[in-house]
């Protein structure tokens, strides 16, 4: 059987990567070990929270689908960081896992471009240096003309609890074996990383009335630009989380089986995630700590399961149970699930370009935690990436490549390939140096027409970009021309304590100020004309108008460095002014611009002057 594309691997990686790929007119194979746990939620049953939030509404303003699913199956929203600026706003929303998961599979089978099939990936069949086909476990042999591994910590997985260790990339479920030797043996690089997750407990046995209520927001909103509601909007029902925290008995407890423990005996070999860590680690690493915040989270509407954030373990399940019984309100929890790690093989994405396509195999994409990356965002992220890339290969047309100055995913992957991994990386707002320019409100401005010339983006998403282009215009110029009289705000501004106003002024000035909203001034000036994302979208680019410039200008004068070409197999030795360091680097890295070349770790502004005189500014 023959497909233009096949993908490996039903995560959040590989059902992006398939939907992208069959969108854009591919025939598409997923190939995945069950079809029942599409896109499973094997962490936090939660999607978004910072940074991360930015990312699922870029994939959204792309025409991806994760942002849709994810506000079909919401069982509470909240807006992380609303007392900071609008640069750090991110949403974030607890799904119910199984609802999650069944509506990837509805959206997957409803797209006639897309095949599922229920196997393990066994082996690559090549000829000469790329891939024809793989063939599965059980003996099906599939040909495609370009490939997407998106295979998540199934690589030669191994799970972790006390001093048990057995197969699986997650609990319950076999790990893969083959693809990792095929690849490594062909030269690209591999090494092995950790992951882990907490233990799910029964709320019915746990006292919540000891614990503090987290609830939603009472006006939640959603992820995906599009006009569907989300299941808590048309429901007006939000399931609550939990605050929680541990104590000295706690840590008492877990200190007593820290020489059972595989990450301190050494018997776990690969990196665990630092922004992540595992409770164990937390009481290393911050050992005058006498307490730690816990969240206490529903897994579904109909689901007594509840996970414990923050106490992800790989401790012996009677260590776990009895520090977990020492935390008020859980004295009597009981486990559905223990807490585990898993370590697993992933490959240098330093051996991909900008595309995801490997440079060593020349048609095969990579997506995923394969890349080193950690969390459901980052790898959905990579997925519709390489499912777009995947497409343009097979149909003979140019990449799709975003600047960091465009979008969280194009800091992700250039982030990936410029500075390598040795840790799982996980995305912050930090991590993006044009984070006022990348917000969560306007990817859909950034990326969807974008989108849309490619191919993906539908022209329903286009037409709704286009009728909230027309209204943040017609808002823009009406708060530049409208006058507002002080007898109409001067009641309002001195509840927000703002000056008065003495005379006649613009409602551009008003809403300058920080402590006035454009939403509240709607109330009384506007008379409720403009729905809230328009509003949001004007008062930002009025209240930030010279962060944002200054933004824009900084990023203009750095893509110029994104045309300046480095010729293919260029000899940097022959440039003898560059540092022995910066040759060795370039070497290595191979860039292929010079603002590439700005990026990697050992390569001075000093190694660029030099570069600028020779290739010409």
């Amino acid at each position: 059987m023959n497909y233009d594309v096949i993908v490996i691997g039903g995560g959040h990686a590989g059902c992006e990567a398939a939907m992208a790929a069959a969108g854009m007119g591919s025939s598409v194979l997923l190939l995945t070990p069950d079809l029942n746990g599409l896109a499973k939620m094997s962490c936090n049953p939660a999607v978004g929270g910072i940074a991360k939030g930015q990312i699922v509404r870029e994939i959204d303003a792309l025409g991806g689908y994760t942002g849709l699913i994810t506000d079909a199956s919401t069982l509470q929203f909240r807006m992380l960081n609303r007392s900071k600026g609008p640069a750090m706003w991110s949403p974030r929303a607890q799904c119910d896992k199984q609802v999650f998961s069944s509506v990837w599979l509805k959206t997957l089978l409803s797209n006639s471009n897309i095949t599922i099939y229920a196997d393990f990936a066994a082996n690559f069949l090549f000829e000469n240096s790329k891939i024809v086909g793989v063939q599965t476990v059980t003996g099906a042999n599939f040909y495609a003309r370009a490939f997407v591994l998106t295979a998540g910590t199934f690589l030669n997985g191994k799970m972790f609890i006390g001093e048990h260790c057995f197969e699986g990339g997650r609990i319950g479920e076999k790990a893969s074996y083959g693809l990792t030797e095929q690849l490594s043996s062909l030269g690209i690089p591999t090494a092995r990383m950790k992951t882990g997750t907490p233990p799910r407990l029964d709320v019915r046995s746990i006292d919540l009335s000891r614990l503090r209520v987290q609830e939603g927001d009472p006006a939640p909103e959603r992820f995906s630009f599009m006009d569907v509601p989300s299941s808590v909007q048309a429901s007006g029902v939000q399931m609550p989380c939990y605050l929680l925290h541990t104590n000295e008995r706690v840590h008492k407890i877990l200190r007593s089986g820290f020489d059972r423990s595989p990450l301190f005996t050494g018997r776990i070999h690969g990196k665990g995630p630092r922004y992540c860590p595992s409770i164990e680690d937390k009481l290393r690493t911050f050992a005058d700590k006498d307490s730690h915040q816990l969240f206490l989270e529903p897994e579904g509407k109909s689901s007594p399961e509840y996970y414990l954030q923050g106490f992800s373990s790989s401790l012996p399940l009677e260590v776990q149970q009895d520090a977990v019984h020492a935390i008020e309100g859980l004295e009597h929890a009981v486990f559905f699930k223990p807490a585990y790690a898993v370590e697993y093989d992933f490959f240098d994405p330093q051996a991909l370009h900008y595309s995801l396509r490997s440079k060593v195999v020349e048609n095969l994409f990579l997506a995923g935690q394969v890349n080193g990356t950690t969390g459901y965002e980052e790898a959905a992220a990579q997925g519709i990436v390489a499912g777009i890339n995947a497409h343009q290969y097979v149909s003979d047309r140019e990449p799709l490549v975003l600047r960091r100055d465009e979008a969280y995913i194009g800091v992700l992957i250039d982030d990936l390939i410029n500075k390598g991994v040795d840790e799982p990386y996980r995305m912050f707002t930090s991590r993006a140096e044009y984070r006022i320019l990348l917000r969560q409100d306007n990817a859909d401005f950034r990326l969807t027409e974008l989108s849309h010339a490619l191919g993906l983006a539908t022209d329903e998403r286009y037409r709704l970009l286009q009728i909230k282009q027309e209204a943040v215009g017609a808002l823009s110029e009406l708060c530049e021309s409208r006058k507002v009289r002080k007898e109409e705000v001067n009641d309002y501004l001195s509840s927000v304590k703002s000056a008065p106003l003495t005379e006649s002024k613009h409602l551009k000035e008003l809403v300058s100020r920080p402590e006035v909203s454009l939403q509240e001034l709607q109330r009384f000036v506007l008379r409720g004309t403009f729905a809230p994302d328009v509003i949001t979208a004007v008062e930002v680019a009025i209240k930030y108008a010279g962060y944002i410039e200054r933004e824009k200008l900084q990023a203009q004068k750095n893509a110029r460095l994104e045309y300046i070409r480095i010729p293919s197999g260029f000899d940097f030795d022959s440039l003898n002014s560059l540092s022995i360091e910066c040759r060795q680097k370039l070497k290595k890295y191979k860039p292929e611009t010079i603002a590439q070349a700005s990026r990697i770790s050992g390569v001075s502004p000093a190694d660029i002057s030099v570069l600028l005189v020779y290739f010409g500014r």
